[in-house]
C-alpha cells in the first residue's frame, strides 16, 4: 500500500526544492499558497519549461545510455515496493501467468496481451540512469517492450493526447496509482514496459511484473505494476485530474530532464 505519510513528506520535499516554492515561504507570503492565482502562475510556467524543452530538444533524442560496467551494485526500489492487494498476492503466487496489460479509450482496435505475449514481442534493452525527485540515481540495465509498438498495433485516434498509465496499487486511503504521459513520448525509442532489470524478472519492489521506463523524465513517472494504458483527450477526470498519483499531490506533471 501507498504510504499517506510518505506522500505527504514527499509533497513537502518537493515544495522545499523547487524556486517557485522558495518565494511562497517568504515572510508574509502564506497566504499566496491560498491564492487562485498563484497555482495557474506556476502551471504556466511549467507549461513553459516543456514547450521550450520540447523546442530544443529533438523529439527522438536519447537519454544517455551507458555500459554494462556502469550498472549500480544497488539499484534502490523506493516508493511503494507492494501493492499489498489479494489479488495482486495471487498474481505472485502463480509467478503472474495470469497477467495481461490492455490498452484501450481513444485507439481502433482496442487489445491485450497477457505477460508471455507481450515477451514474444520485439524487445528493446538500456542502460539508463533513473534520476529520483529525492535527490538519489542509479543505473540499471531494463529490457521491456517499446510501447510504440503497442501503438502502431491499436492505432491511436487523432483526438488521443495523453496515455494514462493504471496500476495495481492503491494507497492507504483507497486511492489508485496512476501516470500519464503524452502520445506523442510513447513512441519515444527509450519508452517501454520493462520486465527485466539487469536481466533478471523484475521483482515486486521494483514493480513486477511490469513497468513503464521513460527515460528523459524524473523517476516518479516510472510507474510500477502497470495493468492498462488508457488513450484520452483530456485528464480532466482521471483520479485528481492533475495527471498522476504525485501530480495530484504537487508534483509537476512534465518532469523533463
Amino acid at each position: 500500500m501507498i504510504s499517506h505519510k510518505r506522500s505527504m513528506e514527499r509533497r513537502q520535499f518537493l515544495k522545499g526544492t523547487v524556486g517557485a516554492a522558495s518565494l511562497v515561504a517568504l515572510s508574509g507570503c502564506d497566504n499566496l499558497t491560498q491564492s487562485s492565482w498563484l497555482p495557474n502562475i506556476l502551471s504556466k510556467a511549467e507549461q513553459l519549461t516543456e514547450v521550450v524543452q520540447r523546442a530544443v530538444t529533438p523529439r527522438d533524442a536519447l537519454a544517455k545510455e551507458y555500459g554494462a560496467s556502469d550498472i549500480s551494485k544497488v539499484f534502490p526500489a523506493n516508493g511503494n515496493t507492494d501493492p499489498g492487494t489479494q489479488d495482486y498476492a495471487e498474481h505472485v503466487t502463480k509467478q503472474f501467468s495470469g497477467w495481461t496489460v490492455e490498452v484501450v479509450g481513444l485507439v481502433k482496435t482496442p487489445r491485450s496481451w497477457s505477460l508471455g505475449a507481450l515477451k514474444e514481442l520485439p524487445s528493446r534493452t538500456q542502460i539508463t540512469r533513473h534520476d529520483c525527485v529525492e535527490g538519489w540515481s542509479a543505473i540499471g540495465k531494463w529490457t521491456g517492450v517499446p510501447v510504440g509498438d503497442l501503438m502502431h498495433l491499436v492505432e491511436p485516434l487523432s483526438s488521443a493526447r495523453y496515455a494514462v498509465f493504471h496500476c495495481a496499487d492503491v494507497d492507504d486511503e483507497g486511492i489508485a496509482y496512476y501516470e500519464s504521459i503524452a502520445v506523442a513520448d510513447c513512441y519515444h525509442p527509450q519508452t517501454i514496459l520493462a520486465y527485466e532489470l539487469n536481466d533478471e524478472a523484475l521483482d515486486v519492489p521494483h514493480g513486477a511484473p511490469l513497468r513503464l521506463r521513460f527515460e528523459r523524465q524524473l523517476g516518479y513517472k516510472q510507474a510500477k505494476y502497470v495493468m492498462k494504458i488508457e488513450l484520452v483527450e483530456s485528464l480532466a477526470g482521471i483520479g485528481g485530474g492533475k495527471g498522476g498519483y504525485w501530480e495530484d499531490q504537487g508534483y509537476e506533471w512534465y518532469a523533463g530532464i
